[in-house]
């Protein structure tokens, strides 16, 4: 069964242009006429519906009317070495009477006899200047950010930073202490010394008492530098331990 020949005039008659950069919605304008002294039901279909936006999708032109229909094209990664297969149709039916009409049953119940129908192709284009700018796959695209993006730290090395400063200015004051301890022992050493020189060598018990006093103060001293000496040996430990780990 032959086809009814389309009694609209669709311009552009066979191609729907969307010029990018495609980052944004780019609409493409349809204008629908009728040269007829009837009026002509139509609706637009596509088979990519998802990716585009059809306002209207349906409609009546009038006898000697027209309607403009936009095609909005929705935000897409444009490759152009990808084959764009997307088309459009136009089907229309003339309106039976001059009353209301319902154009999905109108459209349901149809004879395909009735039915006319065109069809349109989806080209995308770029500017000259985007084009030779486009890149050819995504691990092409921005290549001046891949040095920044690979020498940024990552957090776990930042922490780790942070943890051996803070290791290393315990390690200065434990050091420090060590060595403040030291000074006190020579000090004492040298005060027991000069007691016992100045003492009566007659007299023995202050002799004795002498001697013993600063030989206590200096076993008291000696336990303080061990300790400080072994936290410093076990911090140490546990930083390189952790690391290596």
């Amino acid at each position: 069964m032959a086809k009814a020949e389309q009694v609209l005039v669709l311009e552009p008659s066979q191609e729907l242009k969307f010029r990018g950069p495609f980052t944004d919605v780019v609409t493409s304008q349809l204008k629908l006429s009728n040269p007829s002294d009837k009026r002509v039901c139509f609706k637009v279909k596509t088979t990519a519906p998802r990716r585009y936006c059809v306002r209207p999708n349906s409609g009546v032109v009038d006898p000697n009317g027209s309607v403009s229909v936009a095609v909005m094209l929705q935000p897409f990664e444009y490759d152009p070495h990808e084959k764009n297969k997307h088309k459009f149709m136009v089907q229309s039916l003339f309106a039976s009477g001059d009353g209301e009409i319902s154009l999905d049953s109108l459209f349901k119940e149809a004879d395909m006899s009735q039915l006319m129908d065109s069809k349109l192709r989806c080209v995308f284009e770029l500017p000259a200047d985007a084009t030779a700018q486009a890149p050819q796959n995504n691990l092409d695209a921005s290549p001046a950010l891949q040095p920044h993006l690979e020498a940024k730290p990552s957090p776990k090395s930042t922490n780790s930073d942070a943890e051996i400063k803070k290791a290393a200015d315990e390690i200065k004051r434990l050091r420090e202490e060590i060595s403040s301890l030291r000074q006190e022992n020579l000090q004492m050493k040298e005060e027991a010394l000069r007691q016992r020189s100045t003492l009566n060598p007659g007299e023995k018990k202050p002799t004795v008492v002498s001697s013993v006093i600063p030989h206590h103060e200096m076993q008291q001293a000696n336990p303080m530098m061990h300790l400080v000496a072994a936290l410093l040996i076990a911090l140490v430990g546990l930083i390189f331990g952790k690391f290596i780990l």
